[in-house]
């Protein structure tokens, strides 16, 4: 088992912020749990979930139980989560921010996110995911409510995802504080370049989720894991395509959080920031680049904030 630790990201606010990470959508009680203990001895100091994801308590508990054991400090672990999209009103951000504290059991958040640009009617903190009913809640006003957790020592930092260029524009204009991440869909198949240079402009940093694209092994998709030319990579550089890929956009500039519950693709997933693709080899990986989302939120699209109708 490798106790080495992912370099780090220096970001706009002078927190650092490891490369590699533990994505957690879609993990669910004790098998979220189990992940996280899994990925802190293998060395991950980055997990990130979200309300939304409904797996604060367990990511917490595994958190907890680490600590107690020794093996990492609280101040060792860089924690990711995200306000919820039924908690855009900038009357309960403060109350939902509070919640996934709770939920976590700690004293206050490394990186707190608004999930969407787009908000959802709240109606109380049980309907996770929102009624379908979507607000018209701008988020500048969320953003700035965001803004006061900091000032009350609840989060470290501030970011975003799912912004677009132009709302993560917006928001620099009317903010106190700078977000430092978006996260965003991000893998060699959409490989969101033109965001990443842009937000690099900006001194923000890219937070890829969905790195490996949610492979379907039965079906050998997609291209880049599976196909001759991802084969051969891994080869030459004596590793499994997943690991290619995962470097791949780590030398884009971007913060990968793959996902998994199983704990030797959770060690798989984390060698990869020691070795180094050649710029002929980048290249390679940019063909794979066909600009088509995996995850388009579609049942939001016609909102006046949605942010996927624009080219980044």
């Amino acid at each position: 088992m490798t106790s080495k630790l992912a370099p780090c990201i220096k970001l706009s606010n002078g927190q650092q912020m490891p490369v590699v990470g533990l994505g957690t959508w879609r993990s669910y009680e004790n098998e979220a749990e189990q992940a996280v203990k899994d990925a802190i001895d293998i060395g991950y100091r980055h997990i990130d979930t979200a309300f939304v994801y409904e797996n604060e308590h367990e990511v917490g508990r595994a958190i907890k139980a680490k600590i107690a054991e020794g093996k990492v400090k609280r101040e060792d672990l860089f924690v990711v989560t995200k306000l919820g999209g039924i908690h855009h009103d900038p009357q309960i951000v403060e109350h939902a921010c509070r919640k996934s504290l709770s939920n976590l059991d700690l004293d206050y958040i490394d990186l707190y996110l608004m999930h969407f640009p787009v908000g959802q009617v709240y109606k109380g903190d049980d309907n996770v995911h929102g009624s379908g009913e979507l607000s018209d809640t701008d988020y500048v006003d969320t953003w700035k409510a965001m803004e006061k957790l900091f000032d009350l020592g609840l989060v470290k930092g501030l970011g975003i995802s799912n912004f677009n260029a132009e709302q993560t524009e917006r928001i620099l204009q009317n903010c106190r504080i700078r977000p430092v991440v978006n996260q965003v869909e991000c893998h060699p198949a959409f490989n969101q370049k033109k965001l990443i240079e842009f937000s690099r402009q900006k001194d923000i940093v890219i937070t890829a989720y969905a790195p490996l694209a949610r492979p379907k092994p039965a079906q050998k998709w997609p291209a880049f894991l599976y196909d001759e030319t991802a084969q051969d990579l891994a080869k030459r550089y004596n590793r499994t395509p997943a690991q290619i890929c995962l470097r791949y956009l780590i030398q884009l500039g971007t913060i990968v959080i793959p996902k998994s519950v199983r704990k030797e693709r959770i060690a798989e997933n984390f060698d990869c920031f020691d070795f180094e693709l050649s710029p002929e080899d980048m290249q390679l990986m940019d063909r794979y680049n066909s600009n088509t989302r995996l995850i388009p939120f579609t049942g939001m699209s016609h909102h006046k904030y949605f942010p996927f109708n624009t080219e980044f």
